[in-house]
């Protein structure tokens, strides 16, 4: 917003694959309907939270956004964390379809280590680079295997190799003491502000799709709804997943020798908006 304010000439593009979902607002901390106004937004607000939304459907929304923002004689800065979104649209990634029928098929199986087994036989470059207990990454490689009869591995480049780019890329690092605290007090601010009251709404309008559900805050709020666990547990489990995920954003980011680190120590709009400001001059 800093930046947008000094510039006028940019709007931001939300790269945050839980964003997308209307309604859900106080747990994915979107932009406020004040700085909405302000300042045009992009990728927000493009689906229910019943429909699943791939980040392939996130690929052409971007296209989409990017090329209207161009049309429009402006700029665009990128904001978001999630990793895997952040790669297609940087590096501009080919990817698969899908085979929904086939999903449906590997998903009725209960064993997640006899798919990665699998996966490990028909494409074991794949099973490499991934945990095998991540079953929905399991899934959708050996969907993508079997139903396109090419290696899931083949559709590149790979999330391990970073061509050039023309787009700049700026990491905000926390020191890890001080993050822990800000992801708790966001936490508590987020329940103070009616996250419970969000998933509740939400449930009762159809509910979260597989991949909705998959938004951080989302499930331990709904165990607490329906009386699995208390609600100071479902706190504390947010605020150690959220720390947990973190520390995983920062190691995926981390290996990406085209970001620039900006060290945050107090304030990250004083600290870092003079940085980001002189890309855009250059």
């Amino acid at each position: 917003m800093a930046v947008a304010r000094e510039l006028g000439d940019v709007d931001l593009v939300s790269v945050d694959s839980m964003q997308v979902y209307r309604g859900m607002d106080i747990g994915t901390a979107k932009p406020s309907a004040g700085d909405r106004a302000e300042v045009r937004h992009h990728l927000l607000d493009l689906v229910e939270p019943s429909d699943e939304f791939t980040v392939a459907e996130f690929h052409v929304a971007y296209a989409d956004a990017i090329a209207s923002i161009g049309q429009a004689g402006r700029r665009a800065l990128l904001v978001g964390g999630t990793g895997l979104y952040h790669r297609v649209v940087v590096d501009d990634f080919d990817l698969p379809g899908q085979w929904p029928d086939l999903r449906v098929q590997l998903e009725a199986e209960p064993d997640t280590a006899a798919l990665f087994s699998r996966l490990a036989e028909v494409d074991p470059l794949a099973a490499g680079k991934m945990e095998p207990s991540n079953r929905r990454r399991v899934v959708r490689a050996l969907e993508v295997t079997l139903g396109s009869g090419r290696a899931f591995s083949s559709f590149g480049p790979g999330v391990d190799e970073y061509p050039p780019s023309a787009v700049t890329q700026i990491g905000l690092r926390w020191p890890r003491d001080v993050l822990a605290q800000r992801i708790a007090a966001r936490v508590h601010d987020m329940v103070s502000a009616g996250l419970f009251d969000e998933v509740a709404a939400v449930e009762a309008c159809g509910g979260f799709s597989r991949t909705a559900v998959q938004a951080l805050g989302y499930k331990e709020t709904l165990d607490a709804l329906a009386g699995r666990i208390g609600n100071d547990e479902a706190i504390d489990m947010i605020i150690t997943r959220t720390r947990q995920f973190a520390v995983r954003q920062e190691r995926w980011f981390r290996r990406d020798p085209r970001v620039r680190w900006i060290d945050i120590e107090a304030d990250p709009v004083a600290e870092a908006t003079t940085v980001v400001l002189d890309e855009f001059d250059t």
